[in-house]
């Protein structure tokens, strides 16, 4: 009922009855509040006084109370008494003996039997406050124990009179009425007046927000439409207006905002005037939201024209229910869905893995969050049919709803060709070391060759042997065949087309598979190859194949810088030391050689493609810009160390997992 009888009221009234019925509530409120503080603020201070006089006097009378001297403690109790102002306060003092005796008193009159025994005091309680009757009165009886010692030998009771702490919490209580009446007054009628004052202006504000809320930005009341329309900044949007596009004026380095000699629309607001200053923000309000509305159809316009004609695939996702809801006409041609059967689809239909990283990177629905971009993921056409794009995503706001924009790069041929350039890189290091392998397998085959002789022989002659010597025989001949299959496994896995989708890896499980592969030809070469591996590394996400395509370019690069050393005079024992370690930043392996080193100049350029030292026809100059690119693949680092004649390190360093350590 009061709600609908207040909704009735004019703007000048609600405002006139709002402001007093907040003054009222508040000027109440604050009376209440500052009666009780100040009745028991100034009670309490004046009980402390009391006390204060109480202690003085115990203090001052112990000598005078055991010499039994009561003509000195009577000055002493009328010295405290009549001091200064508090004649008017203390209505009495007097010190009762241990026994309840009265020695001394400043009554005037016969000592008021009342007060005989009031209010005791022990030797445990520093203070006693009771109020007690005094004649027609009342007074604040605060006692104190006088103490000689640890031995209490009187008590000191001073009594504050009532009517007189009364009388000071009157006075300020009529004073702070007066005062807040006074501002309930002038509140009353400022209230009324500046209503007046505004309701006019806001009446006129009213209509105009009326007809804005119909479209119409050109109302007469605001502005004049035929100036403004002349604004340089209204038909050219790419100007950088100085009152428009101010905020962003250090945008661009050196770049200054126009700003025309006379400005069509932003008025300053003018000093005093706060409604005048109201209606002129208003007005300079409605003409950016205008200037907003035209960049706005304008951006829009650009917007739906780059997603239209995008080269490249761009998919619109809804963030909540994680289907696509928008799609340009490239996804048709790459993804091979028509638009109708993408709108509607989950986005994890075109890649689960991805899906589920983009919805967990966007899991906060922050409008100013980074752009994710993923290299390389596996998306899947219609039918299921894999392929390799580069994704970016941001967040976005699509018709009020949190979205995601998806937009994909098909890259699925660089990835075959990066394959194909790695594997032809893996041929040509297996041809090099083609000489190696079979010193490597000739081994094996001769120590098989050597036994199956010495059984033919056994054979033939009919030579008994012992039982232990025939069963070493034909273990040493397993051992050797195990041998040769190893390596014929090693080059075989190598020399295998790497897979294109990533694993869990254990470093140290290429690094013994290139150890075994080149070891033992390199000891030809005077070459020893040490080894120091962490048996507790965690797994990294890669690919098995690729890493020994590091580890190979990188310890062939080591044995030639060796042999290079040695061949310009220098007899060294040529040795390369593999280590892996981690740590909480990730895992590295370690290749460091004692061979020529590498120049400053030099190693700037090493992992550039084509860039070699060595002499025409020893090398394409494509191991290590392959090995580094594979590398960065990974999301790892491939740093160089080196110095003239003391040899080179290579340090691969990769991001941890944090699920599980490798297996020992």
């Amino acid at each position: 009922m009061i709600r609908s009888k207040f909704a009735q009221l004019s703007l000048k009234n609600k405002f006139f009855f709002s402001i007093l019925i907040v003054i009222l509530l508040i000027s109440g409120t604050i009376a209440l509040l500052a009666r009780w503080i100040l009745i028991s603020g100034l009670t309490q201070e004046l009980e402390m006084r009391g006390t204060a006089i109480a202690h003085s006097v115990a203090t001052r009378g112990t000598e005078y109370i055991l010499e039994n001297d009561t003509d000195h403690l009577l000055n002493v109790l009328f010295d405290e008494k009549q001091l200064n102002e508090r004649r008017n306060l203390v209505a009495y003092i007097y010190v009762e003996g241990k026994n309840g005796k009265i020695l001394s008193h400043t009554f005037t009159t016969p000592f008021p039997k009342r007060l005989k025994g009031v209010n005791p005091v022990t030797e445990r309680v520093e203070k006693s406050v009771e109020v007690v009757p005094l004649g027609e009165h009342e007074a604040y009886d605060i006692a104190v124990p006088i103490k000689e010692g640890i031995y209490q030998i009187g008590t000191v009771h001073v009594g504050l009179s009532k009517a007189h702490i009364d009388n000071l919490v009157g006075k300020l209580r009529a004073m702070f009425l007066g005062f807040i009446s006074a501002v309930i007054i002038i509140t009353f009628w400022v209230s009324h007046r500046l209503t007046k004052y505004i309701a006019d202006p806001v009446m006129t504000l009213t209509k105009i927000s009326d007809d804005l809320s119909r479209g119409n930005f050109s109302s007469s009341d605001l502005m004049n439409t035929e100036e403004q329309i002349a604004c340089p900044a209204f038909h050219d949007t790419d100007l950088p207006c100085w009152h428009f596009d101010e905020q962003r004026a250090g945008s661009k380095a050196g770049a200054r905002p126009h700003r025309c000699k006379k400005c069509a629309f932003y008025n300053e607001p003018s000093d005093g005037d706060e409604v005048q200053q109201l209606t002129t923000s208003f007005r300079n309000m409605v003409w950016s939201i205008r200037l907003y509305r035209r960049r706005l159809q304008e951006s829009e316009s650009t917007y739906r024209s780059l997603f239209r004609s995008g080269p490249d695939p761009i998919f619109v996702v809804d963030v909540l229910t994680q289907q696509l809801v928008d799609a340009n006409p490239r996804t048709e041609e790459i993804y091979g869905y028509s638009r109708e059967e993408l709108v509607g689809m989950r986005y994890s239909v075109l890649g689960e893995e991805h899906a589920k990283e983009c919805f967990e990177y966007f899991n906060n629905d922050d409008l100013c969050a980074e752009a994710m971009k993923s290299a390389r993921v596996v998306h899947l056409r219609n039918g299921n049919i894999p392929m390799y794009v580069n994704v970016t995503a941001c967040l976005i706001s699509y018709r009020t709803r949190p979205a995601i924009i998806v937009a994909t790069t098909d890259v699925t041929d660089l990835v075959e060709k990066d394959a194909q350039l790695i594997q032809a890189s893996k041929m040509k290091s297996l041809g090099e070391m083609s000489t190696g392998v079979a010193h490597e397998l000739n081994q094996p085959l001769n120590a098989i060759r050597m036994g199956s002789d010495f059984l033919t022989m056994v054979h033939e002659q009919g030579i008994e042997i012992p039982q232990e010597q025939y069963v070493q025989v034909i273990t040493e001949i397993s051992t050797q065949v195990d041998r040769a299959s190893d390596i014929i496994n090693t080059l075989r896995s190598f020399g295998r087309k790497a897979d294109l989708l990533l694993e869990d890896v254990n470093l140290n499980e290429p690094v013994g598979s290139v150890v075994s592969l080149l070891s033992r030809q390199f000891l030809i070469e005077d070459v020893h190859i040490v080894t120091e591996l962490d048996p507790a590394l965690p797994y990294i996400t890669a690919q098995h194949n690729k890493l020994q395509q590091v580890l190979l370019n990188l310890v062939i690069n080591a044995r030639d810088a060796i042999v290079e050393r040695n061949e310009d005079g220098a007899d060294v024992r040529g040795r390369i030391l593999i280590r892996t370690e981690y740590d909480d930043e990730g895992v590295s392996v370690s290749v460091e050689d004692n061979g020529t080193g590498i120049p400053d100049h030099v190693a700037e350029k090493v992992f550039e493609p084509f860039f070699t030292t060595k002499a025409t026809g020893q090398g394409m100059g494509l191991g290590l810009a392959i090995s580094y690119g594979i590398v960065r693949e990974y999301g790892g680092e491939l740093n160089i160390q080196s110095a003239v004649g003391d040899g080179t390190c290579f340090t691969v360093r990769f991001p941890r997992q944090e699920v599980a350590l490798a297996a020992n």
